[in-house]
């Protein structure tokens, strides 16, 4: 049986991990096996998965789950593998899907492959990572039962089944308190939340250093308003406390495919173009032409954002007016 980690979060269920229910899907369908999932506290997001080929969803209820609780989720998804015997479990390779893994990892004392591309069920498993922001495939055994991996966002898309409801199954967890010394507060993970999703927008307009300062991404909030989308930004924006983690694109951030990316004063770090590879048309705005970030431009505007920005704002305006 192969079982999905699914992260939601305000009723809804987070974009990377219904891409890796419909890469599990696959996954069962070519060994014959079943596929369910494990959703922590919210049966209404267990009950569209039957949609996504899910057979059976385990809920986790606890009076203590009040919020995202990583050492929790994972004791979760530990009872259920080993109830169900499952031969493959995965998670979104998301900075929670990560974290959850690592600490289900430590719970059961096996190994887990970060940031998979390919997984082959077997004894032993083997999968494809990328290594490096991409730039470097992998392939690699993984020993044990059941195989422990995630997935890369964007590998696959997510695809609803030609299938019915499955059924939702909820289930008490056995938490000591250690289990519970991490705990999300509600009121971040509605912060986060807020406005539209970074990993799910189609439209991104992101500041790096030649921003300048916090007051500098005024005009980038302006253009992505205009434009339906959200600001996301580079490890040094973050770094020098101009935006919040949460808005960081990259390796160590929110992994992004949007159909536009529009890239302004960003140098192009392999970290960050790990981050938005994946876009299906990238801007960039920078005053070196030699920038790394060009080689991955569709199109490219040489010249200060102080005043190309504007200059787009303007006609921008013109065209949504008409």
């Amino acid at each position: 049986m192969v079982l999905v980690l699914i992260d939601h979060e305000n009723g809804e269920i987070d974009e990377a991990s219904l891409q890796t229910v419909t890469y599990g899907r696959e996954l069962a369908a070519s060994t014959g096996e079943t596929l369910e999932a494990v959703v922590v506290g919210d049966t209404g997001v267990a009950g569209s998965l039957g949609a996504y080929g899910v057979s059976t969803a385990h809920v986790a209820v606890h009076d203590a789950l009040t919020g995202y609780a990583p050492v929790a989720t994972a004791r979760a998804v530990a009872e259920v593998a080993s109830r169900t015997d499952a031969s493959v479990v995965l998670a979104a390779g998301s900075p929670r899907g990560n974290e959850v893994m690592a600490h289900l990892g430590s719970i059961t004392d096996l190994p887990v492959a970060a940031d998979c591309v390919k997984v082959t069920p077997g004894s032993p498993a083997q999968v494809v990572r990328a290594r490096w922001g991409g730039s470097l495939i992998e392939e690699a055994t993984l020993h044990g039962s059941p195989a422990l991996a995630t997935l890369v966002p964007h590998t696959v898309a997510a695809e609803p089944a030609d299938a019915g409801s499955g059924e939702v199954v909820e289930f008490t967890p056995e938490l000591a308190d250690a289990d519970l010394l991490v705990v999300a507060k509600p009121a971040e993970a509605a912060e986060e939340a807020s406005g539209v999703s970074l990993a799910d927008a189609k439209v991104i307009v992101s500041g790096g250093r030649g921003v300048g300062s916090a007051e500098g991404f005024a005009p980038l909030e302006e253009l992505a308003g205009l434009l339906g989308g959200t600001i996301g930004c580079s490890r040094v924006v973050t770094g020098n406390g101009w935006r919040p983690h949460t808005e960081q694109v990259g390796q160590t951030g929110t992994k992004v495919a949007p159909d536009l990316y529009i890239a302004c004063g960003i140098s192009g770090a392999t970290q960050h173009i790990a981050g938005c590879r994946n876009s299906k048309t990238m801007i960039v705005i920078n005053t070196d032409p030699e920038a790394a970030i060009m080689g991955y431009a569709d199109y490219a505007i040489i010249g200060d954002i102080g005043k190309v920005l504007p200059a787009i704002i303007e006609e921008t305006r013109k065209a949504k007016a008409g």
